[in-house]
């Protein structure tokens, strides 16, 4: 359970994010919220690339489209199941971002510590 905190805590901010922010949105604001919402997937998708060693990460973007189609029928119409798919897409995009950043931060850290051992 310890080892897989950091996911589960950026997993837990994501339902969050899709289940409690659209409940501020008026009407009017609807594409705004979703712009906000792909920002949201985007971000936290990149943060958990960078920060998580563990193989489980992999599984997120998937977890994301997964975790919107509900929200589909409580919040949108029909019509929103298309945003499931941007979602992935996005979220499969930051975590390849994220783990860039995860492996590039380990290689710059090695290269860090054989420097000093000289």
């Amino acid at each position: 359970m310890k080892k897989y905190l950091k996911e589960i805590i950026i997993f837990t901010l994501q339902v969050l994010i899709f289940y409690i922010l659209p409940l501020f949105a008026g009407p009017t604001d609807i594409m705004g919220l979703v712009l906000l919402l792909i920002f949201s997937v985007f971000l936290s998708s990149v943060l958990l690339g960078a920060i998580s060693g563990n193989i489980v990460k992999y599984f997120y973007p998937l977890a994301v489209a997964i975790l919107f189609i509900p929200s589909v029928f409580i919040y949108y119409n029909s019509s929103a199941f298309v945003h499931s798919l941007w979602y992935f897409v996005v979220s499969v995009t930051g975590m390849t971002l994220g783990t860039g950043i995860y492996y590039l931060s380990r290689l710059f850290i090695k290269l860090v510590s054989k420097e000093k051992e000289l």
